[in-house]
């Protein structure tokens, strides 16, 4: 274990495991920086197609060490909030391939909120998350102030944020949270799958729409336009559009690479 984060790769897949299961995958700043160095190598390695991240034991994550917050020594919260999360989610959505958060258990505050930020998050259905801020006297970081509205609606994200209901993984997928819910025993092969499907996929296209899809929030739809026409050259100009396009005409399935 290498500072409370592990990494396994399979056919194109980097997992990221989150590895601190007696705190229940919760973050102190040492993990969080292994985990943001995880993310960094995951990015710049082109065999990396899809990265999935998870977490070891019961949990998936349970947020902030509240331990790393009251002692002596203890940082700003400023620092933690910057440095711990906000760095963690732009890493998050500014890769350019597809990132799967796979909920395996209790997904509380920060750790709810990271696995939201996931390009599509599967979860077991009796997976666990939780808006626990408002249990301590906070609001939800990690965008989840952001995300919550979008995802939910502005009446059911605030319910989430002021009562700190427990949603399992079955209504967080009813209510759109998430992307899907799945029986508990067949969820290491759901993964796998969507795992498998989307580094099978053009990778660059993937990670070209991810940005359009963020770049659509602050514009409107005729500067908007103007963003898709440019990512649109971009993409046109790669090696799996080619082959894409090669395979339509040939009538046979595209074998993309990712470049």
């Amino acid at each position: 274990m290498a500072d409370f984060i592990r990494t396994e790769d399979s056919g194109g897949i980097r997992t990221i495991i989150l590895d601190r299961p007696e705190l229940f995958n919760s973050f102190n700043r040492v993990m969080a920086w292994s985990f943001q160095s995880a993310l960094d190598a995951a990015a710049h390695d082109d065999s990396v197609r899809c990265v999935v991240i998870t977490g070891e034991g019961k949990a998936f994550c349970a947020g902030q060490d509240l331990k790393e917050v009251t002692s002596p020594d203890a940082p700003e919260f400023r620092v933690i909030v910057e440095e711990t999360y906000n760095a963690t989610v732009r890493r998050i959505r500014s890769m350019k391939k597809p990132v799967v958060a796979a909920v395996n258990g209790v997904a509380a505050g920060a750790g709810a909120n990271l696995a939201l930020v996931c390009d599509l998050t599967i979860a077991k259905e009796s997976a666990v998350f939780v808006q626990a801020f408002s249990k301590i006297g906070l609001i939800p970081d990690s965008g989840g102030t952001w995300l919550l509205p979008r995802l939910v609606g502005m009446q059911r994200a605030a319910a989430l944020a002021f009562l700190a209901d427990r949603v399992s993984g079955t209504e967080a997928a009813a209510m759109g949270m998430i992307y899907r819910a799945v029986p508990d025993a067949d969820f290491d092969g759901e993964v796998l799958a969507l795992a498998t499907r989307l580094a099978s996929l053009p990778t660059q296209a993937l990670g070209l729409t991810k940005l359009a899809f963020d770049a659509s929030w602050s514009a409107t739809l005729t500067d908007h336009l103007g963003v898709e026409c440019d990512l649109q050259v971009e993409a046109a100009s790669s090696e799996d559009c080619r082959e894409g396009v090669a395979a339509f005409l040939e009538k046979r399935d595209a074998r993309f690479t990712g470049k």
